[in-house]
């Protein structure tokens, strides 16, 4: 439903100019016809429960404290996505994650607001296998290293701009 762009499907509303959720899958039909009027919207936040899981799935993004004082940025890469985005103004500032994954690589960017703290997630199978910046992340400037978790290795960081990068071989998929 996400990546097709026939009808039904998200991708045919973005590919129809949507840029929110539409309230029903035949709000603008193959033909061009709008569905029933009373009930018709094109902003429709029961379809956001999709929006938030690509936020937290596809970008990766996720409070761990209120206001997002501190983050948790995990990208779920899989299936036939390649690469995938998503940032949001927190009242610290801009938070945001931009990934790819291709050839056996996973490359992550990400930004942290100031006076914030975020735990990035990187696919790997060590914690050895990743770089920030082109070095070791564990030794790299501001990040430090956390632990395991579920196929990624968990580091720390600070406010900033980070370039995480790994081999991803085994690289959890989203679900």
């Amino acid at each position: 439903m996400l990546l097709h762009k026939d009808y039904p499907s998200w991708g045919y509303e973005v590919a129809n100019g949507a840029t929110t959720m539409w309230e029903r899958w035949n709000s603008i039909m193959p033909n061009g016809d709008f569905g029933p009027v009373d009930m018709n919207s094109f902003n429709h936040y029961a379809y956001g429960a999709v929006g938030d899981w690509m936020f937290q799935n596809l970008g990766g993004l996720s409070a761990i404290e209120p206001g997002y004082k501190r983050s948790r940025i995990a990208p779920v890469p899989g299936g036939n996505l390649t690469e995938g985005s998503g940032s949001l103004k927190t009242v610290y500032g801009l938070l945001s994650s931009k990934w790819s994954s291709r050839d056996g690589a996973f490359d992550l960017k990400v930004t942290v607001p100031v006076n914030t703290v975020a735990e990035v997630h990187v696919p790997a199978k060590t914690r050895w296998a990743v770089t920030e910046g082109g070095r070791r992340a564990d030794t790299a400037k501001g990040v430090r290293f956390l632990r395991m978790e579920d196929g990624a290795a968990v580091f720390e960081v600070g406010s900033g701009a980070y370039s995480f990068g790994a081999a991803a071989p085994d690289v959890p998929t989203a679900g």
